[in-house]
């Protein structure tokens, strides 16, 4: 970037105008410069008030040279250049006298400078979650000709730690916004939009929360190392197993196995650890890993692995370690798709292991399951107020199926030796999810014609989703992402047609996320159970 110093000064006014009148709107090219005559100093300013546009001529002027937007009662002190109430900075401008004339330097500030301060306000605008503000200053970085990316980049840096749990629906987020965003290169406002959604779910997810820095203690990196540090959650062994894997001149990719297999290695936290492990790939391809972003991102994967449930370990799942270890890669009984939608886990399970020589038969058997069952979703579960806890199941736990499938089709492509748990584990999000469907109603209306361009479609319209919550925009994109890359993974996809269906039921219901009622109801229920 150019950072030369440079000086462009220009008669605005006469002196003697200006302070008859107090203030002034003077023009130069595409400027629009407020003028300001107060206790005896000539200030000058952008007239545009960098919250919303409005003109600041129109604003008040205190003795102070503090001017104050009538629109919002934004503050800012013209002789420092400072907010004092509100956001975004003010562009000030130096003045200068020459005799009568007031003269004004309308150099733009070097771009090196701009970058810097949009960064610094982007920075600022997270603790009261500013998100306009936010789309304003990675708008000013790139104007700058900086790398909007580093937005970014800079929010993973300075938020990773605040994560407690590890990371967050933020990490796969970011890596399908991201991609959304080269899809859309040439919309300048879309690209803008799906980076704002990026940096924003991070910036609100790390919100309020205190840092827990990681360890500093580096060890030399074992993929076997890291498996067990994980496995009986120690996160300073883990951390420490990270560090050393960068410090020695390893990436992400390096990591990656390890974390899969870890991932994998129970039924765990609904299916979440997969999904974040193969999106952190996606996502450090698009940012790359330099200045500690690789390391970062995989500090937040290693803390959550390391917090994560371990759902198999309950007795919802118990049939789940003996159908793995029955497991033998011989099995040539394919099962049906409606053998694996409905019935007791172990059933299901059962059928899949019997399938167990054709993984991708099975696989497929199992996305088409899970596809029906979100197609067939029972919404009385989810308007219901009465009832217990665990029947609290909503149109996210059978998204979450048709995800964590997409993500073990991916870890099972680098790794075979994966598919056994990968599938199986799919197998658990079907016992779970049959006891909330409804087999007979008509899910006629909702097939559509071409469920790739249908899929895709809908993907992009995502770029103005107007969901207030960033988990729900982030499953939006999530399914309609992951359901687009298994369609296209292959010439022909037997549940592609049940997927797109189930996929259009999802976005024309109402999503109810609040349940105020049965909140209430389920507390007193707890309450008077105590004893």
């Amino acid at each position: 970037m150019d950072s030369t110093n440079r000086e462009a000064w220009v008669r605005l006014a006469s002196l003697a105008d200006l302070e008859t009148k107090g203030c002034l709107l003077a023009r130069h090219d595409a400027k629009r410069i407020a003028l300001f005559a107060v206790s005896g100093q000539i200030v000058a300013c952008n007239n545009r008030c960098p919250h919303e546009g409005y003109p600041l001529i129109e604003g008040v002027m205190a003795a102070d040279c503090v001017l104050t937007c009538n629109w919002h009662n934004w503050k800012f002190d013209l002789k420092s250049g400072a907010t004092l109430v509100g956001g975004d900075a003010l562009r000030t401008y130096p003045v200068r006298l020459d005799g009568d004339d007031v003269l004004v330097d309308i150099a733009d500030p070097r771009p090196d400078t701009v970058v810097r301060d949009a960064l610094a306000g982007l920075a600022d605008s997270f603790e009261r979650h500013e998100y306009e503000r936010m789309a304003r200053e990675i708008a000013r970085l790139g104007a700058a000709g900086g790398d909007p990316l580093e937005a970014l980049r800079q929010t993973i840096r300075a938020t990773h730690e605040h994560f407690e749990y590890g990371a967050t629906h933020a990490v796969p987020a970011a890596a399908d916004w991201l991609a959304l965003r080269t899809e859309m290169a040439g919309d300048e406002g879309a690209a803008l939009a799906t980076l704002t959604e990026a940096v924003a779910h991070f910036a609100w997810d790390s919100q309020r929360q205190l840092a827990h820095p990681f360890t500093d203690d580096v060890r030399e990196f074992g993929a076997g190392a890291l498996i067990d540090a994980i496995e009986i959650e120690d996160e300073p062994a883990a951390v420490a197993q990270v560090r050393g894997a960068f410090a020695g001149g390893l990436g992400y990719a390096d990591l990656k196995p390890a974390l899969a297999r870890t991932a994998l290695a129970h039924y765990q936290d609904f299916g979440h650890s997969l999904i974040y492990v193969e999106k952190a790939g996606d996502l450090l391809a698009s940012l790359g890993e330099d200045q500690g972003i690789g390391e970062a991102v995989s500090l937040m994967l290693v803390r959550s692995l390391v917090y994560a449930s371990r759902e198999d370990l309950i007795p919802e799942f118990k049939s789940y370690a003996p159908a793995l270890a029955e497991w033998n890669g011989k099995g040539w009984k394919a099962p049906r798709p409606e053998d694996l939608r409905a019935g007791r886990l172990s059933t299901i399970l059962g059928h899949m292991t019997a399938g167990s020589a054709g993984p991708l038969a099975v696989y497929d058997a199992a996305m088409q399951a899970a596809a029906w069952q979100m197609l067939h979703y029972d919404m009385n579960y989810q308007d219901r107020t009465t009832g217990p806890v665990s029947q609290n199941v909503g149109w996210l736990s059978f998204t979450h199926a048709l995800t964590f499938g997409n993500a073990v089709r991916r870890a099972c492509a680098d790794q075979p030796d994966l598919w056994p748990a990968g599938l199986l584990q799919l197998g658990c999000f079907l016992g779970r999810n049959a006891a909330f469907v409804d087999a007979d109603q008509d899910t006629d209306g909702w097939q559509v014609v071409e469920p790739l361009a249908f899929v895709g479609d809908r993907k992009r319209a995502l770029v103005d989703h107007g969901e207030f919550e960033y988990i729900v925009a982030c499953h939006l994109l999530k399914l309609s992402s992951a359901l687009e890359e298994e369609f296209r993974a292959r010439d022909s996809v037997p549940w592609a047609a049940t997927a797109a269906a189930a996929l259009n039921r999802f976005l024309a219901s109402p999503l109810k996320r609040k349940h105020a009622l049965r909140a209430a109801n389920q507390a007193l229920e707890f309450v008077r159970a105590d004893g």
